[in-house]
């Protein structure tokens, strides 16, 4: 209804037909006459699928055509140029040209390699050349054409037809390549800094500092290598094995406490007393976080002294000092479950171990919060009674 209200007041409808927002700031001053003429950013050259007008920052609010000409000026140059190095880019790694760039310098354009590393067989004399065709072209192209009403007209046409709708597409298609030009540009020049290669080698990005950790357990399908914090950009080898330390510890106790939660409603209760001496019987300890209230004091002593012993018979590790993990194999407590004498079973097992901790932690966290909402871990909404949505249930 809000945004009804806000519709009706802009356009004089609720479904907000934009035709009837004739104050809109886009549509420039408004008025009549051919001498001030509005201008509708909406409906020049540029909206098209699949985003239509896109302006998320609000350049064109202000309604100012000339102002507008002038960023469409400055999008088609970039976007020519960015056409022209994209092609630059790709085409020397299909054909070269025969002979030599320098001749003077005994410089074939076979011997110039392709990518950034060509800026350092440039000689000087083809900077000077750069520089002044560079020069030419924006003295003698570059300064009014968004003026006069006509952006990137420099007093030549390539892209042109009689047809109206027939140059409306090519103009079209002029601005979308060229759009696609600047995120491909920078694109290649940045997989190019970093591998040598616009193409993006990752085996060629060897100053990287995830190779510390590419190879590691836990990285597997379907997501690979995923660290979205960046927690190993740093490239701390002492802090990742603290950090898989902690996530082997987590994932084991996430696993025996899943399996705590199911294993008591698909196999049933002990038989016989959990404590005789309070007449306490394995069947009357209610399934979930119920059962915490049913814990005998004695019962805590006994799970807080288990803990202690674990942890203190582990190895010793300050959180704060990761040095500590210089010498320890991440998990290993001195005795093993999962082992192997074939590497490749072995480490099969070990990823097995880190991917079903992982979906354990994750299980745990969602039965324990079904668990408290509705006094189910299997997350009953007919139990949540304490909902706020049941009080305006009919």
């Amino acid at each position: 209804i809000i945004g009804m209200f806000f519709q009706d007041g802009l356009t004089g409808s609720a479904w907000g037909d934009w035709a009837l927002y004739t104050a809109s700031p886009l549509r420039f001053f408004g008025g009549s006459s051919e001498s001030y003429k509005s201008f509708d950013a909406t409906t020049e050259l540029g909206v098209q699928q699949p985003v239509g007008f896109w302006d998320p920052l609000g350049f064109s609010k202000d309604g100012n055509e000339a102002n507008f000409n002038r960023r469409r000026s400055v999008e088609l140059k970039h976007g020519r140029i960015a056409m022209a190095a994209t092609m630059g880019y790709i085409v020397p790694e299909f054909v070269r040209l025969p002979g030599y760039l320098s001749p003077s310098e005994g410089l074939k354009f076979s011997d110039v390699p392709t990518g950034l590393t060509a800026l350092s067989k440039v000689p000087a004399l083809g900077w000077v050349q750069i520089a002044f065709f560079i020069g030419i072209v924006e003295g003698s192209f570059g300064f009014d054409d968004y003026k006069n009403g006509t952006p990137g007209q420099y007093g030549w046409k390539v892209l042109t037809s009689s047809d109206p709708a027939q140059k409306t597409k090519k103009l079209s298609a002029e601005i979308a390549n060229g759009r696609l030009a600047m995120m491909a540009i920078i694109g290649m020049f940045f997989q190019d800094g970093l591998t040598g290669s616009a193409w993006g080698d990752w085996t060629l990005y060897t100053a990287s500092p995830l190779r510390a950790f590419e190879n590691e357990l836990g990285v597997q399908d379907p997501v690979g290598f995923w660290d979205p914090l960046g927690f190993t950009a740093d490239g701390d080898v002492l802090a990742f094995k603290r950090r898989r330390h902690v996530e082997l510890k987590h994932g084991r106790i996430c696993m025996l406490a899943t399996m705590g939660y199911i294993t008591p409603e698909i196999a049933g209760k002990f038989p016989g007393y959990l404590a005789p001496s309070t007449g306490l019987k394995f069947a009357d300890i209610p399934n979930g976080l119920a059962a915490v209230s049913k814990v005998p004091a004695l019962g805590w002593v006994q799970m807080v002294a288990y803990a202690g012993y674990c942890e203190l018979s582990g190895p010793r590790t300050r959180a704060a000092n990761t040095s500590d993990y210089a010498e320890l194999a991440p998990g290993d407590f001195g005795f093993k479950v999962l082992t192997s004498s074939n590497p490749q079973e072995l480490s099969k097992k070990l990823r097995a171990e880190i991917a079903n901790g992982r979906l354990a932690m994750m299980a745990m966290m969602g039965m324990l919060f079904q668990d408290g909402l509705t006094g189910s871990a299997w997350g009953d909404w007919s139990l949540y009674t304490a909902s706020p949505l049941r009080t305006h249930k009919a």
